[in-house]
């Protein structure tokens, strides 16, 4: 019988596996165009450590447009026909040491792998996908499962022990991400949270919000394991 991992690592996408050159925000802006024919209209939403179906809420509230599921589809469905064209049009690129450390971990029999992302599934696919990286995750928790980032740590750890058959404890699951959302977010499930300031933080403002691990990047992949204690 094959042996049962004994830790999760949990992936944040934007700013920590990839950089797409800005096409996640631009086709994001390009959807605000279609659907309500401003320019720049994302001034003033956050977008970074942000679900999608969060940052389409509040676009909606700042054009004064009720929220309704089916106004919501409509325009997340715009954003990601964009995001499917803009994607070969941008300058992105896998940040440092991502192949190396999704190999390394792939073959550890004791390690699982999956998403924990603001994206939804569809956009992390298409995203991933471009990248060559999408196959090395087995499941996820996206903005599909809720609006709140924090809420979607539960929803990775339930699908981790129906996919594995195992619970995994909170101090073996480690949440990777860029942003200090995704520090927050393995916080609340009790997780080993891993900043690495690939993103549009930079190491100062993450070490600010008490990460377990801060790395400038992950271009050093044995020394990462390592220092994760892995």
């Amino acid at each position: 019988m094959p042996a049962q991992p004994t830790h999760l690592f949990l992936f944040d996408i934007d700013g920590t596996l990839i950089a797409s050159g800005g096409a996640g925000e631009y086709s994001m802006r390009l959807a605000v165009l279609d659907m309500f024919g401003v320019e720049n209209g994302l001034e003033g939403v956050e977008i970074a450590g942000r679900t999608d179906h969060l940052i389409t809420e509040n676009v909606f509230k700042k054009f004064g447009v009720q929220w309704t599921p089916e106004r919501a589809t409509e325009f997340l469905d715009l954003y990601l026909r964009h995001l499917a064209e803009e994607l070969p049009r941008k300058k992105g690129r896998l940040l440092p040491g991502i192949v190396e450390l999704l190999d390394a971990l792939k073959a550890r029999p004791d390690v699982a792998m999956a998403l924990l992302t603001g994206n939804l599934e569809r956009g992390a696919e298409i995203k991933l996908t471009h990248y060559g990286v999408w196959n090395y995750f087995e499941f996820g928790a996206y903005a599909d499962d809720h609006a709140d980032r924090n809420r979607l740590g539960p929803f990775a750890q339930a699908r981790a022990q129906e996919h594995h058959g195992v619970e995994f404890p909170p101090e073996r699951i480690f949440v990777l991400g860029d942003t200090p959302h995704d520090i927050t977010c393995g916080r609340v499930i009790g997780a080993k949270t891993v900043a690495i300031a690939t993103g549009g933080f930079t190491r100062e403002q993450l070490a600010a919000h008490q990460p377990d691990f801060l790395f400038d990047d992950l271009g050093d992949v044995a020394g990462v394991l390592a220092t994760l204690g892995v």
